[in-house]
């Protein structure tokens, strides 16, 4: 993953391993002609499911997956529990180590435990993180304050257990958390928007009702996932999704009435993959920049293959599929 840079001479690079903070800044380092481009017309890269890298084999599994796999869970915890584990974990880096890597788009999905305490409230992707939404915002916050020209969107999505007052609540956490640092709804803002209001986070928001509301939030941003684990498929998956362009209307059908939604792009991904390791990755997000940058064509965001790895898995969502075409903005 590379972005374009100013800097003659200076080509994309394939990989991110290794390249801890490398591309922590990648959005301050655009050519300015970027800084005017509306954020829906730049590649951002995006990790899916972000905060699984926090999983382990004592994390509770949600009550909304299959009835045969809790009873698995409680009468074959050591069988069940860590076949469950490799299925849930897509992420390797925590979310401070993903943003350094460059990820822009955080794909949170809230849920609050029935056994927990009132106001405790976690992520989940089959099995609950022992990390907590608060603190995981807060991160996000501090480290926004050392990158003051860096922009996140941030994806709240799936809240399993939510209650109305609850999400009251998240929304009041996520004001007091982020404050000044939020973009109001309305027109998709530009960087140099948001760098002369102070703005850094698009905060999308998966409830209607709470967008509704609270002007702070954005009606849901959704997103293609790939799903392959070869990288020849991920790259002909998503040369198939540039050719569609954005699915316009798709996002305004999953707004709340009476809220004008922008037409956001969908995000492309790459699927869990048995298997893939760093090598392979790698593979894919070269294969990715090659593609992309034949003949006169440039992307923000050149080839965001993959965000990370696990032995057993690989998830990666890039938001957009818009480019720009050499010479034009």
């Amino acid at each position: 993953m590379g972005s374009q840079v100013c800097t003659a001479g200076r080509g994309p690079s394939p990989s991110l391993a290794g390249a801890s903070g490398a591309n922590a800044d990648w959005m301050s380092a655009l050519c300015p002609r970027l800084w005017d481009v509306p954020l829906h017309q730049l590649s951002i890269p995006g990790s899916h499911d972000t905060m699984t890298y926090c999983l382990n084999r004592k994390s509770p599994i949600s009550p909304n997956e299959s009835r045969l796999l809790r009873l698995l869970a409680k009468v074959l915890p050591c069988i069940t529990q860590p076949v469950v584990l490799k299925w849930s974990v897509t992420q390797a880096l925590n979310v401070t180590e993903q943003l350094d890597a460059g990820v822009r788009y955080l794909d949170l999905r809230v849920a609050h435990m029935l056994e927990g305490s009132a106001r405790n409230l976690h992520f989940v992707h089959m099995m609950y993180t022992t990390a907590l939404v608060e603190d995981t915002l807060t991160e996000i916050s501090e480290w926004l304050e050392n990158h003051p020209r860096e922009v996140v969107i941030l994806a709240c999505r799936n809240f399993d257990g939510m209650t109305a007052d609850l999400h009251e609540y998240l929304v009041t956490c996520i004001k007091n958390i982020f404050g000044d640092m939020l973009c109001p709804r309305g027109e998709v803002p530009t960087l140099r928007q948001l760098w002369a209001r102070g703005q850094q986070v698009v905060l999308s928001y998966d409830d209607e009702c709470a967008v509704r509301r609270h002007r702070q939030l954005w009606p849901a941003i959704p997103y293609w996932w790939g799903n392959q684990v070869k990288p020849e498929k991920l790259v002909r998956y998503l040369e198939q999704m540039q050719c569609c362009g954005r699915p316009g209307g798709c996002a305004a059908r999953r707004s709340p009435p009476h809220v004008r939604t922008p037409r956001w792009p969908w995000a492309r991904g790459a699927g869990r993959g048995h298997g893939m390791g760093r090598a392979r990755a790698h593979a894919c997000a070269g294969v990715y920049v090659r593609e992309r940058t034949r003949g006169h064509v440039h992307v923000a965001v050149r080839a965001c293959a993959y965000i990370t790895h696990t032995p057993a898995h690989a998830d990666v969502a890039c938001v957009a599929v818009r480019t720009l075409a050499h010479g034009a903005v």
